[in-house]
């Protein structure tokens, strides 16, 4: 199997989905801005998106898919489609009730998110719109069990491709249906929340035939007997005791998210927007880069780690890492050179001013600064699941979340907003090189020859492209071209062509030839 091909497809098919995201990004800016509905729909929608990557995304995948792939590799697939019925019961039984706490407890959960937002109005907005939207991790959950399962199979595709439908589902809602809101006396925000409804239930569907072709379609058990029987398989009861640690170690990450949340909620109306439209921004490189890498090699690596193959284990980290050097450096030397180009084109028109341009354009910065950290991680972590070992990266965890919150005691009274991206960054870098040398300490992780020869020539192409970059942020007010969107956009398109050139004729010149990546497993 052709490793860069297969995350070739999955960053295509991502990047298809980070397109439409953007999309729907400049159609809810351009409706809303940054105000106190849109930090109330974003609150709504961080708490059930809290849940699936604290669950689904999270400890459960990470707990399921290095047990699954063992279980394939070790026992065939007809005992592991026995696995996968019985994680899928216990999984839907434990959704339903979680759904139905959510709905009823929504103005708690609230509360503990966004307390802030009883200042600006947006309170009891922010408790209907959860209200609405909390099933969507009953279809997220189901989605990543989906993911996980096809991913396994090598069968990639379509788990990249699904979150295009929330993003479709999303623009048709604010394209259709805000208007209608409007003229029906109906807070337009509602609409959204109808977008992101619809968009879960198109993702659920479209696993199903995927599922089907490769005969593992989960059968859930609807009946008592079903249940107990899938509650007493071993399996089950593995996932449960691997997803223990995993659910700390994420929630670590989900635990610092809500008091970030918190505490932007504090800082006044459009706060939690302006983090939310970088944050969205930064899901560029981190999902291209970052998400592909360990869609890809987490089952590679836990097939590796169940062979034994101790050397292709550590081949297989070094190719991940040397990608992420290779691609998020010059990423992150973009964001922090011309954030304000990148910002302006996508979002600045409509409700979205000039102020939110520079307010977003700061928070990008701060997440920026730890790009490669974020993206590190990716590959990183994935080295520790594959061995079942998940309490350490939770330890790490625990430590950089107290680091986070002390950096913003310091970051947040003199930075605002952008503090909190700063942290987060800046905590990302920790951690990935934390989990890099515990790799490296025990043995895990042992770097193939020419690392230095490599890392001299990235940094000497990332530091010609973004040369020209810092010329093009100062040739241009990407402010005031908006008069002229396609004249900004193009510009903005031509300088990223540019950067791109520049950097891998850099690359080629200094004799690093991109063919060196191609891995075959």
């Amino acid at each position: 199997m052709n490793l860069l091909r297969a995350a070739s497809l999955v960053s295509l098919l991502t990047l298809a989905s980070r397109i439409t995201g953007l999309v729907r990004e400049q159609m809810v800016a351009a409706a809303f801005g940054a105000s106190a509905m849109t930090d109330a729909f974003n609150v709504a929608f961080r708490i059930p998106n809290l849940l699936r990557r604290l669950f689904a995304e999270g400890a459960f995948s990470q707990a399921f898919v290095p047990i699954l792939a063992a279980s394939r590799a070790a026992d065939g697939d007809e005992t592991t489609h026995r696995l996968i019925d019985a994680v899928a019961t216990v999984l839907f039984w434990a959704l339903l009730v979680t759904c139905v706490l959510g709905v009823v407890g929504a103005p708690l959960l609230v509360l503990l998110i966004g307390e802030g937002l009883r200042q600006s109005g947006g309170f009891d907005v922010a408790t209907g719109l959860t209200r609405w939207m909390f099933p969507y991790i009953g279809f997220m959950s189901l989605v990543a069990l989906s993911a996980g399962i096809l991913n396994t199979w090598k069968r990639f595709a379509v788990p990249a491709a699904t979150p295009v439908l929330l993003n479709l589902s999303f623009i048709a809602a604010a394209w259709l249906l805000v208007p209608r809101f409007q003229g029906w006396g109906v807070e337009p925000i509602y609409a959204l929340a109808v977008g992101v409804m619809v968009g879960g239930l198109l993702q659920l569907a479209v696993q199903v035939p995927a599922l089907r072709k490769i005969g593992a379609l989960p059968h859930i058990g609807l009946g008592p007997r079903a249940i107990r029987a899938a509650w007493s398989h071993e399996g089950v009861h593995r996932v449960l005791r691997q997803m223990a640690p995993a659910l700390l170690g994420v929630s670590v990450a989900q635990i610092s998210l809500l008091i970030n949340t918190q505490i932007a909620t504090q800082l006044g109306a459009g706060a939690v927007s302006w983090l939310t439209y970088a944050d969205r921004l930064m899901e560029f490189p981190t999902a291209l880069l970052g998400v592909a890498l360990g869609v890809v090699l987490l089952p590679q690596l836990s097939a590796a780690q169940a062979r034994d193959d101790a050397a292709g284990y550590s081949a297989l980290l070094d190719w991940g890492l040397r990608l992420v050097v290779l691609l998020a450096l010059p990423c992150a030397v973009a964001l922090l050179i011309i954030p304000q180009a990148l910002v302006s084109v996508l979002y600045h028109r409509g409700a979205f001013s000039a102020q939110d341009v520079q307010q977003t354009v700061v928070a990008l910065m701060g997440y920026g600064a730890g790009l490669m950290g974020l993206v590190g991680l990716k590959v990183l972590a994935p080295g520790y699941y594959a061995r079942q070992d998940i309490r350490t990266p939770v330890r790490v965890a625990v430590v950089v979340l107290v680091l986070t919150q002390l950096m913003n005691l310091v970051f947040v009274p003199k930075l605002g907003h952008a503090g909190l991206a700063l942290s987060i960054g800046v905590a990302a870098l920790i951690n990935a090189g934390w989990l890099l040398w515990g790799l490296r300490r025990r043995g895990s992780y042992q770097p193939l020859p020419g690392w230095f020869g490599f890392g001299l020539r990235v940094v000497l192409a990332a530091g010609v492209m973004g040369a020209g970059l810092l010329w093009a942020s100062r040739r241009f007010d990407w402010v005031a071209l908006g008069a002229n969107e396609l004249l900004r956009a193009g510009w903005l398109a031509a300088v990223i062509l540019g950067a791109v050139v520049v950097y891998f004729a850099v690359l080629a010149a200094a004799g690093l030839r991109i063919k060196t990546f191609i891995k075959r497993a």
